[in-house]
Formats: structure tokens, C-alpha cells, sequence
């Protein structure tokens, strides 16, 4: 059994290699110009299949086969290694194309170029959601002006999986970067989004992501039913929800990277 306290990687040399090909770069440039459809599964397989060392993964036999359920990872993310990588290793393992809840725009604290990034990353995310069907939900922390966005985002999701009863999402709850990719809580609404989908029928399953031993792995816990008191205040359910939760992924990190779940 694989021994999870050490985080291995400190230094830059002993970082897997993440790579990109060039067939596959040219022909998303294409699509995108284009405004043609392309499968997120079958790139992220793509992009996994250059990864040296391979993909390590723990669990195996907790990868859904089917759904509906709600894959929920963490967001891990350091200089050089960016958290796309993350989507991709859970969608390169599991064998269906699944729905992608993201956020749709990058924010950049502090930076003097904050206002521009903010723009230019919402036509980013916009055309990504086009060519791959994800629904793109406000940047976390939520601010006041996108009450109403993110509850017609919400709507749009429990439609979906209602709709679609094999459904497979992926969500990062925490839905930005963290210092050191350790676990912190989600922003506010979170856990109460995550409680509609289970009440909706979905079944949650945890995936930890990190870097250690010299490569990216990917560890899949067990599918569980979020089930949270009625009698709880909507405050009280919303943190209870986001608790159980990320404690389920945390279990399934290292405990360098459990932060405020260690």
C-alpha cells in the first residue's frame, strides 16, 4: 500500500513531465476559430497519454461506470503546474464524457493588469464552454453583482441532471487556488449547491490529485449520498455540506495538502 504522508516533490527536477501535442494543439486553434464541437474527454486522454511518469492511479475500482453522480476534486495548482491538469487526469480516467461545472473568469489579485485579465478570461472561458458544453458559473469568492448569474447557473445544472439521469459532473468545489494547493473551505453557497444536486438524486464521488514520488496521482474514493439534516439552519447546512465533503477528499491526500481538513 502506497504511503501518503511524504510529499515527495521539493524540487523542480523531479517534477513529472506535462506536455502538450503539437497535432492536438493545432486542431483545438482550429475548432476554435472554427466554433466546432470537440469531446473534453478525448483531449484529456490525449494530453495524460505525454505524461511521463504515467498517471498513477489509487482506487480504481471506485471510478464510476456510469452516473449519475458528482466526481468533486480538489484544486491543487503550484508555479508550472496548472489545475487544468487535474480535470484532465479525472476525465482521461474515467470511461465516459462527462459535464464540467467551471468558473468563467479568471481573477488576478493585486495585478495591475487585473481589469484585462478579467476580461479577456471570460472570452476565453466562454469560447472553451462552447466547444466543450461546460457551464460556467461566477468566480469564487462570489461577489454581490452575480447573485443572480450564478442561481440561473445553479438552475441550469439541477435541469441538466434531471434531465439526463446518467449524468457524470466534475466540480472543484474550492474553485481557485490555494497557497501551497492546500485544502481551504469552499466560498459560501458550495455546500448547499452540492446538497440540491444530491437531493437531485446524485451520489458524490471524491478524487485527490497531487504530485509526489515523481509523478501526478489520482486517488478515487467511494461514491457516498450527501445527506444533511433538514432541520438545520441554511447557513448551517451550506458549511455541513462543504465540511463532509471536503473531508472526503481530504482523506484521500497526503496530509501535507488536507490544510483546514487535516
Amino acid at each position: 500500500m502506497l504511503d501518503l504522508r511524504p510529499l515527495a516533490l521539493t524540487a523542480p527536477d523531479t517534477y513529472p513531465h506535462y506536455g502538450y501535442p503539437p497535432l492536438l494543439v493545432a486542431a483545438f486553434l482550429r475548432d476554435a476559430l472554427l466554433g466546432r464541437r470537440r469531446s473534453f474527454r478525448q483531449d484529456a486522454c490525449s494530453c495524460i497519454h505525454r505524461l511521463r511518469p504515467p498517471l498513477r492511479l489509487i482506487g480504481q475500482e471506485n471510478i464510476p461506470q456510469h452516473g449519475p453522480c458528482v466526481l468533486t476534486f480538489n484544486h491543487y495548482a503550484r508555479p508550472g503546474f496548472r489545475a487544468w491538469w487535474l480535470a484532465w487526469a479525472v476525465a482521461a480516467s474515467v470511461p465516459m464524457e462527462m459535464h464540467w461545472i467551471v468558473t468563467r473568469e479568471w481573477t488576478f489579485p493585486g495585478r495591475w493588469y487585473a481589469p484585462l485579465g478579467l476580461r479577456l478570461s471570460r472570452l476565453i472561458l466562454r469560447r472553451l464552454a462552447s466547444l466543450y458544453s461546460f457551464t460556467l458559473m461566477p468566480a469564487m469568492p462570489p461577489r454581490p453583482e452575480d447573485v443572480t448569474d450564478r442561481a440561473r447557473a445553479v438552475r441550469q445544472v439541477l435541469a441538466l441532471a434531471r434531465r439526463e439521469q446518467r449524468i457524470v459532473l466534475g466540480l472543484a468545489p474550492e474553485g481557485r487556488d490555494t497557497p501551497g494547493g492546500c485544502l481551504s473551505w469552499p466560498p459560501p453557497g458550495v455546500g448547499r449547491f452540492l446538497t440540491l444536486l444530491a437531493e437531485a438524486g446524485l451520489h458524490i464521488v471524491p478524487v485527490g490529485l497531487y504530485e509526489a514520488e515523481g509523478a501526478l496521482w489520482a486517488h478515487f474514493g467511494e461514491r457516498y449520498a450527501l445527506s444533511i439534516p433538514a432541520d438545520l439552519s441554511p447557513d448551517e447546512r451550506d458549511r455541513l455540506a462543504a465540511q463532509t465533503v471536503m473531508s472526503r477528499i481530504a482523506a484521500l491526500l497526503p496530509p501535507a495538502l488536507r490544510g483546514d481538513f487535516a
